[in-house]
């Protein structure tokens, strides 16, 4: 037998001082309890006006919880403290098809990293933490060839494609400071290594006022092209906006919008790969992103010459993960 009680408090009819409705599911019986003034309480059946009436009480309250919850506003700040380490890994996959002049090539690539942020210190509103690559897998294939693997964990001698990567494995990528906000106050990196393992942007920098749900802002960043043989910045913005709260996680989309005017296809082919288009999840209590998921789908057409096209697509998921000991091949 199931029984769902509804109550409706301060509804004034009539002479009737109180009035609870307690809809009983009793197979096909449905009662309506009522308190009058001489505090007699008579039991006969629901009319179809009692439920208008409870419906519209209810409809009434559901309104207002929800005009409290679009008034709600939120803080977004990182929260390190010294001594933590935070774990993430990070899945990239991507796939480049181009054509030149009748010639087709397929290029896939897929990395699943592991690293952590070494927190070494946190006071007087900054932070600083070095970024750890701890262990990496890499497959990459071209159309038909046999495909290049390797796994930091299983062998210390990578293909010489992965080299680069493979030096860097247990070292510190880059010592970054941050204030509460995510903004960056100063980065120590290493150059020597261009690429960045799908790993994109380390911290989102928020704004200094409470958001709203639906409130956006955004963030200015630089892409480097090469144009002619010489190296070219790109302007962009990024575009963040607050989605959804729930149980103190918020939900932000991301999209990314050139600022700088793009009139060569050679460089908007180069730009295309480092723009990002998802969703990210940010623990507001733990003051830490937790999850990031970034997709790309494009197509350029003349990236070299009238007879060239090239489509990139992408995937790009990255969660925090629990701590644990990562296993590394023995060098």
């Amino acid at each position: 037998m199931l029984r769902c009680m509804t109550r409706v408090k301060s509804l004034v009819q009539k002479g009737v001082s109180r009035v609870n409705i307690s809809v009983i599911g009793l197979g096909a019986r449905v009662a309506v309890a009522v308190g009058v003034a001489a505090g007699v309480v008579v039991t006969r059946p629901a009319t179809a006006a009692d439920v208008d009436a409870a419906n519209s009480v209810l409809q009434s309250g559901s309104a207002l919880q929800s005009r409290d919850a679009d008034a709600a506003t939120y803080v977004l700040r990182y929260k390190l403290q010294p001594g933590e380490n935070i774990h993430y890994e990070v899945t990239h996959t991507a796939k480049t098809k181009t054509r030149i002049n009748g010639s087709e090539e397929t290029s896939d690539m897929s990395t699943t990293s592991r690293r952590h942020w070494d927190v070494k210190t946190a006071a007087d509103q900054k932070m600083t933490f070095g970024h750890v690559l701890d262990k990496v897998a890499m497959t990459q294939t071209t159309d038909d060839a046999p495909a290049t693997r390797w796994d930091s964990s299983q062998s210390i001698h990578p293909p010489e494609a992965f080299a680069p990567i493979a030096e860097k494995i247990g070292t510190e990528l880059s010592t970054i400071t941050i204030n509460p906000r995510g903004q960056q106050l100063d980065r120590e990196s290493d150059t020597d290594t261009q690429t960045d393992l799908g790993m994109g942007s380390l911290t989102v920098a928020f704004p200094e006022t409470p958001l709203k749900i639906g409130d956006s802002w955004s963030v200015p960043r630089q892409i480097r092209v090469r144009e002619d043989n010489e190296q070219k910045v790109i302007k962009i913005r990024e575009l963040y906006t607050l989605i959804k709260v729930r149980t103190g996680v918020a939900t932000l989309t991301v999209r990314s919008e050139p600022l700088t005017p793009i009139n060569s296809q050679s460089v908007a082919a180069q730009v295309v790969q480092h723009l990002s288009n998802g969703e990210l999840r940010f623990d507001i209590d733990a003051g830490r992103l937790i999850e990031k998921r970034l997709d790309w789908d494009e197509n350029v057409v003349s990236f070299r010459g009238p007879n060239s096209e090239m489509n990139y697509r992408a995937t790009l998921i990255e969660r925090m993960v629990p701590d644990g000991q990562v296993r590394s091949a023995r060098r």
